[in-house]
């Protein structure tokens, strides 16, 4: 007969996909200590199949167009923000990928995005990101720039997709055939990894310029209207990547 101790190591060793048939070994076993591990982890596969079932409904757009072979998310990250650039992703996965966790970058703790970042730059076929200056807001307003940022994201792919999923918006200008989603983040797992991709990257981006102008907060506010970013904005002026258009009720 196997330790409790051994138990549970098999257990913690097992991949996810086979461990109801590795409970099974030990369903029978008498010992408190060997039913509170396999209710453990009954739970752990039980929390699993559930994320199996949302992703499954993230795949619904996927699956709609599946004649399509390469089918591209896109989303944006940054048109609210007082500072720093808007930004696009654009990301291209495998068919029938499954990223566990993957949901709108928004519901999403910085630990966890920057964790699935890694994960979709590994498996994406491609991915790749465009982004529109402050001052380029300025100049064309922010609805432009971030098509502005959403053509350029998608223009860096390669191979370049059939078929594109943005999240919310029809960008102009783009002859590939464009569904818009309303709150496609969450409702498409393409889009929702380039919403990840997108908030990641602004979001490294902010910090560094923090460290160039730490009186703002950038790496904790990202540049948006937060009391003490504006408190700054009124105590130190701008900086160079304030957007002047987003800020002139302020200064």
């Amino acid at each position: 007969m196997e330790s409790i101790a051994r138990i549970k190591e098999i257990l913690e060793n097992t991949d996810i996909k086979d461990l109801h048939e590795a409970l099974n070994n030990f369903r029978e076993d008498e010992r408190s200590g060997v039913k509170n591990l396999v209710k453990k982890y009954d739970n752990k596969l039980e929390k699993y199949n559930l994320e199996l079932i949302r992703l499954e409904k993230m795949h619904l757009y996927e699956n709609k167009y599946s004649e399509f072979n390469l089918i591209c998310g896109i989303d944006e990250v940054g048109r609210g923000p007082l500072a720093g650039p808007v930004m696009a992703a654009a990301v291209i996965l495998p068919k029938d990928c499954n990223i566990l966790r993957v949901n709108d970058s928004k519901k999403l703790s910085a630990k966890v995005r920057e964790e699935l970042y890694e994960e979709i730059t590994q498996k994406a076929v491609t991915w790749a990101v465009g982004s529109a200056s402050p001052e380029r807001i300025d100049e064309i307003n922010i609805l432009n720039a971030t098509y502005e940022a959403m053509r350029e994201a998608i223009s860096k792919l390669t191979p370049s997709p059939d078929l594109l999923l943005n999240d919310a918006v029809t960008i102009p200008s783009v002859s590939i055939r464009q569904v818009p989603i309303i709150k496609g983040d969450a409702k498409s797992i393409s889009i929702a990894c380039a919403s990840i991709i997108a908030k990641v990257t602004r979001d490294r981006l902010m910090e560094q310029y923090d460290d160039i102008y730490p009186e703002y907060g950038f790496a904790s506010n990202k540049g948006y209207g937060s009391s003490t970013h504006i408190e700054a904005l009124k105590k130190y002026g701008k900086c160079a990547i304030h957007r002047d258009t987003f800020i002139k009720n302020f200064i």
